[in-house]
């Protein structure tokens, strides 16, 4: 009995790759169709979520020649028409498709790639919806709202073959690795402790300083082209007010995990870089942290929180001390510290040294790692090679950040299982590992 030929797509064929394959794949686009283009000449992408970081990417993308971003998506259509805009500005036409239902464009089968920048109480549903349907992801930090959901990704990556990158940008920049090198070949001596510095208060869109509370907010009418209900999705239903959405939702535990995941994935990630723990996390985390009793935004706005690791290392991370935004790696013979803007250390010659040909060399871009995290993401995407920041590092990285929150909103210490990913002996605190969506997410 006959059957018909599988039609070869650029996708299903990249899918195929040999993950440990390290150099582009070229296939004539007669392969692939007459229309087609080969698979190391361009990579089709949507975009899914057009905020402040999503238009960035849009821009950034744009940039990438190798690269199509026909498809974007946003709840609110005053974005979608500016991405739209955008992108047949760039490339002269009419061509850029918009949709409101990110499920639409997930099911388009020309669309290779996707990059997704939504609100965090949306990361993992886009994001699993897209793997399951055969598409690499590049998804923003954090990686998800919950340690459960961001074990769930992990593992949806790992079972459909996926590219996925992390926006954990910072392991792409030279100067961190520089750092984390140098502690991790014992330039300080033996490391002792980290402390990690992450922004206080919460900072609306455009202000200079911190906000410590805002009062409750009225009921307001949804503005014309935002589809709300669609924004809140898995999250409870709550009235409509201005300051609930768009950037604000950082400040809601509702949606995100205040500063503490909002930076702390960001430098936490770059920790745990330098201690050699991308595959594990604390044993033990307690602290304390300031919520605002009233008002609309209930994030910890201030907070100092500790982790216990398994191999002796203590981190401490801060919102009020003297780092501001950074990591400082502390050692018996002197410490190094690192920020987006600078480095230091004690002793200064410490900044001089080599690091040898035999000694450990953490992972670089995987092309020229001047051109940064997206180009990254795309090369992986052609060679299937893992990415900087895979999605099993983004994962660990912010569930310090979660188990802080948990501990400082419990007003206790728990004890945490890496392997197991469970808090243990204490109910209270593993219920909360997980939250409750509502229907049909």
């Amino acid at each position: 009995m006959k059957t018909k030929p599988e039609k070869i797509t650029r996708r299903s064929f990249l899918k195929s790759a040999t993950v440990s394959v390290a150099a582009p794949y070229f296939v004539p686009a007669s392969v692939l169709g007459k229309n087609s283009v080969a698979p190391s000449n361009r990579i089709t992408l949507g975009l899914i979520g057009l905020g402040s970081m999503g238009m960035r990417h849009v821009k950034g993308f744009l940039q990438e020649q190798d690269c199509r971003i026909i498809a974007v998506c946003d709840v609110d259509t005053a974005r979608r028409n500016e991405a739209v805009k955008e992108v047949n500005t760039h490339y002269g036409n009419q061509d850029c498709a918009q949709y409101n239902d990110f499920r639409n464009l997930i099911e388009r089968q020309d669309v290779d790639t996707l990059c997704i920048a939504v609100p965090d109480h949306w990361h993992s549903i886009p994001a699993m919806m897209g793997i399951r349907a055969g598409k690499d992801v590049y998804g923003e930090k954090p990686l998800a709202l919950t340690i459960a959901q961001g074990r769930l990704m992990c593992e949806t990556v790992q079972r459909y073959r996926c590219v996925w990158q992390t926006g954990s940008w910072q392991r792409s920049t030279a100067h961190f690795r520089r750092v984390c090198e140098l502690v991790r070949n014992g330039r300080i001596g033996k490391l002792q402790r980290v402390e990690v510095g992450i922004g206080e208060g919460f900072r609306p869109m455009g202000s200079r300083g911190p906000i410590y509370q805002i009062e409750p907010q009225p009921v307001m009418p949804v503005p014309e082209g935002f589809d709300y209900e669609r924004w809140l999705g898995p999250a409870p239903q709550k009235p409509y007010t201005e300051k609930r959405c768009h950037w604000n939702f950082r400040w809601i535990l509702d949606y995100s995990g205040g500063q503490v995941t909002d930076w702390g994935a960001h430098h936490i990630d770059i920790a745990h870089w330098g201690m050699g723990v991308d595959d594990t996390g604390p044993v033990q985390v307690e602290g304390v942290g300031r919520f605002p009793e009233d008002g609309l935004w209930d994030a910890a706005v201030q907070y100092k929180f500790q982790c216990d690791y398994a191999h002796g290392v203590s981190m401490e991370v801060g919102s009020n001390n003297y780092l501001k935004q950074g990591v400082r790696f502390i050692g018996e013979q002197g410490w190094v510290h690192v920020t987006r803007s600078s480095v230091d250390a004690s002793p200064k010659d410490v900044l001089k040294e080599k690091i040898g040909p035999e000694e450990i060399h953490l992972a670089r871009p995987a092309g020229d790692e001047r051109q940064g995290h997206r180009r990254d993401f795309l090369d992986c995407v052609k060679t299937r090679a893992q990415t900087i920041t895979p999605v099993e590092i983004g994962h660990r990285s912010v569930s310090v950040c979660h188990l802080g929150n948990i501990a400082m909103i419990l007003g206790r210490k728990i004890r945490w299982d890496p392997k197991q990913e469970k808090i243990i002996d204490d109910p209270m605190a593993n219920s909360m590992l997980s939250r409750a969506t509502r229907s049909p997410w």
